[in-house]
């Protein structure tokens, strides 16, 4: 569908892994200024119309954040953790690289990073299932890496992290304007704070207590 669109597909093959994907994408493309988008991303109408004029008048920065907003559960969500999820999706290629370990890679930029108006639209679960597979397995990569690094976790760490993370979600970050959906975002990302927490409790055991016999 890509290609049918006019669009170069380039396939790299077995998969990498997440920063090693996003680099070899980057080193690809043709022109010097990449707007990274992934699959379940779309650039609203107003958002290219940013991009375009500000391209036209030149770049003042070395990269710019973008603010992304979710749809989730029938609703646009602009509250909780998930809002504004400012993304450095826009840069110069030359003054900018993908950094990170398993999970959650980001731009890191030699230089100053602007911020744009207008918003990133994210799909990103198509119901609440997926979004607890998905939950578990970025827990999983979180663990790993964070163990990796030497990081160690507690199970009253894991609860309080947990708790911590409803509230702020919940009243902090004005979940509850959202009513029901904005309960179970903040619920759900509270989840996400205990479980990783616990994985890498568990890791850490696991790991101390040897190969079974």
């Amino acid at each position: 569908m890509a290609e049918a669109a006019g669009a170069r597909v380039l396939v790299n093959a077995p998969w990498p892994g997440y920063l090693a994907q996003r680099q070899f994408a980057a080193a690809a493309a043709r022109h010097d200024w990449i707007l990274a988008v992934d699959s379940d991303e779309r650039v609203s109408a107003p958002l290219r119309g940013e991009i375009e004029a500000l391209r036209a008048r030149g770049f003042e920065h070395s990269g710019y954040y973008l603010p992304r907003v979710t749809h989730y559960l029938g609703r646009w969500i602009r509250a909780t953790d998930w809002y504004p999820d400012l993304q450095l999706r826009l840069f110069d290629r030359r003054r900018g690289s993908w950094q990170g370990g398993l999970v959650h890679e980001s731009v890191r930029l030699d230089g100053r990073a602007g911020r744009l108006r207008h918003e990133l639209e994210h799909h990103s679960y198509r119901s609440a299932d997926e979004h607890l597979h998905r939950i578990h397995g970025y827990a999983r990569l979180w663990a790993e890496q964070a163990y990796a690094e030497g990081r160690r976790a507690t199970l009253p760490g894991a609860f309080a992290a947990g708790a911590w993370a409803f509230f702020r979600n919940l009243v902090l970050k004005r979940g509850l304007l959202l009513g029901a959906t904005g309960l179970a975002v903040s619920t759900l990302n509270a989840h996400y704070s205990f479980a990783k927490l616990l994985l890498l409790r568990e890791r850490a055991r696991v790991d101390a207590a040897g190969p079974r016999a």
